[in-house]
């Protein structure tokens, strides 16, 4: 007996000695990798931040030895969501500003401008975010004269929900030259018995912002920390941020390569001629946690404001369409430009006008169906005969679901019941190409993708209205809801080669919840949590 038992632990040891070294195991797990399949497995290998294996606990544990092993005791594993469309500089900044979400009333609103100031006395200018007119008793927009009452010599000025409209008050409108009567192409200032009201919608306002100071690097890190730490909470590990310059571009790498900011961020660059010019020579900027690929562009403004360019007139303003934010030729000529470099086209488009109008053009220059991705982001509102227009040239609808469920309880007011039928369609636009990537446009929306989750699947929001759900057969199924905050967001940008789905070779970013999406009722998916979120291996939440 006893050559029988050397060889059995000669075979033990060698096994033991030939099992690859790895840093870590997750075991025991219900693993989605959102794989082509959409395989499920129990267990995987993850070495210097990358996945190596996926497989069952015995194949992985055989395999391979790690210096730590987790133990997911039969919790739900995805990877990580990512979010096709938002404004995390945006969101960071609006941390440490006035709170206005949720306001039920003008009065309401400047309250709590007030006890912000009082909170802030040092405040050279004072700013907030989230006001929507359309919660207000008569959903009209106000003028600024309490504002003026309030702060007669302290430069205000507050972001609309959707961030294209903002209120001033006198002082800011002054020292940034605003005056009733101006002309601004892609923008209005609104007026009232020969006075500004204060209310500036779209390019309106942006000589106000012009003006604001640059924060300092030391307040972006504290403002990046709290977004940060917000995000990974909900299980986000890459967020696509629409629109930034390349001095904020430049900003975000410097705190990444020093280890102070953890999110992996997909960066559009702001359509204007400096960042164009720069980024085009450049070419493609990418590190392990940073890609710079795209021009976010705008055609329009948004419904909620009236600044979306609509093909006939609004139902509740009538000979008034919106209009386009720059001359069609400015997107004509942007597309010539960027069809012979590397960088992809992403214009948002709310109104049917405006998606008409970037839809020829993107088939102009694209010619087919063709794999550069360029994206329409919002598509809101678009005409039954242009749905065809996104499938013709493989132009990617990259759409928010939270956006129908938050605009529902006034969208048919602006646009009546037939044009409805081409909103938020979001089923209809994902059978154009078969994929959609989804975001939430945070700080529009909640940064929750549970609340995506929910109003793609059920077209329901946070307060479970409609009982019957929002426009159900736009409704997207589990797994394309899943798909669409995971691989498909990362197909939207170049990505699906490295995150997006948990398979050998990618990056180890992965969430750990306590409920399954896939399976729980609907009444239960705003109550499911992130227990653990890692990001290349590594634990942030």
């Amino acid at each position: 007996m006893k050559p029988i038992f050397y060889v059995f632990l000669l075979a033990f040891f060698s096994a033991c000695n030939n099992a690859q070294k790895v840093n870590t195991i997750v075991q025991n797990g219900v693993i989605y990798t959102v794989d082509s399949s959409f395989t499920t497995v129990q267990a995987m290998a993850i070495k210097d931040g990358i996945i190596v294996a996926t497989g069952t606990n015995e194949e992985i544990n055989k395999l391979y030895k790690a210096d730590s092993t987790i133990d997911a005791k039969g919790a739900t594993i995805y990877p990580g969501f990512i979010d096709a469309h938002a404004h995390f500089m945006g969101y960071a900044r609006s941390l440490f500003t006035a709170n206005l979400f949720g306001t039920k009333t003008w009065e309401e609103t400047v309250d709590r401008i007030k006890a912000f100031a009082a909170a802030h006395p040092n405040l050279s200018w004072i700013q907030g975010r989230g006001w929507d007119q359309n919660n207000w008793p008569g959903k009209q927009f106000p003028t600024n004269e309490l504002l003026n009452l309030a702060f007669p010599n302290i430069p205000v000025v507050i972001t609309r929900v959707d961030g294209h409209a903002s209120i001033a008050n006198d002082k800011a409108m002054e020292l940034a030259g605003i005056k009733a009567g101006q002309t601004i192409t892609g923008g209005d200032i609104l007026v009232k018995n020969g006075k500004a009201t204060g209310v500036l919608i779209d390019n309106a306002d942006n000589a106000i912002y012009d003006i604001i100071p640059t924060p300092t690097k030391a307040a972006y890190e504290q403002w990046f920390n709290a977004a940060q730490k917000n995000c990974f909470e909900q299980g986000l590990t890459t967020i696509t941020d629409c629109g930034l310059n390349k001095a904020d571009i430049e900003l975000i790498d410097a705190l990444q390569k020093e280890d102070k900011l953890h999110m992996r961020l997909h960066v559009l660059i702001s359509d204007n001629n400096d960042n164009i010019r720069y980024y085009l020579q450049k070419g493609v900027y990418k590190t392990d946690k940073l890609l710079v690929n795209g021009v976010k562009v705008y055609a329009d403004g948004a419904l909620g404001s009236r600044g979306a360019c609509l093909l006939k007139h609004y139902s509740d303003q009538p000979g008034w369409t919106g209009f386009l934010l720059r001359n069609p030729s400015h997107y004509d000529s942007l597309a010539q430009v960027l069809i012979n470099s590397p960088f992809q086209m992403c214009t948002h488009a709310i109104g049917d006008s405006a998606n008409r109008t970037i839809l020829h053009i993107y088939n102009k220059y694209l010619k087919g169906k063709n794999d550069r991705r360029w994206r329409i982001e919002h598509a809101q509102i678009v005409a039954p005969e242009d749905f065809n227009l996104f499938g013709a040239a493989s132009i990617v609808p990259s759409v928010q679901p939270t956006h129908g469920t938050s605009d529902m309880y006034w969208a048919e007011s602006r646009l009546g019941k037939e044009r409805m039928k081409g909103a938020y369609a979001f089923k209809q636009l994902l059978d154009q190409n078969g994929w959609i990537p989804l975001g939430t446009d945070f700080p529009v929306e909640d940064i929750s993708p549970f609340k995506t989750f929910l109003a793609a699947v059920v077209r329901k929001d946070a307060k479970g209205f409609p009982a019957d759900g929002f426009q159900i057969e736009n409704a997207l199924t589990r797994e394309q809801t899943l798909c669409g905050m995971t691989i498909w967001a990362a197909k939207a940008g170049f990505m699906e080669k490295e995150v997006g789905s948990l398979e050998k070779g990618k990056k180890a970013d992965f969430i750990i919840l306590d409920k399954d999406l896939m399976k729980i009722a609907a009444t239960e998916i705003l109550n499911t949590n992130v227990t653990a979120t890692y990001v290349g291996g590594k634990r942030v939440h």
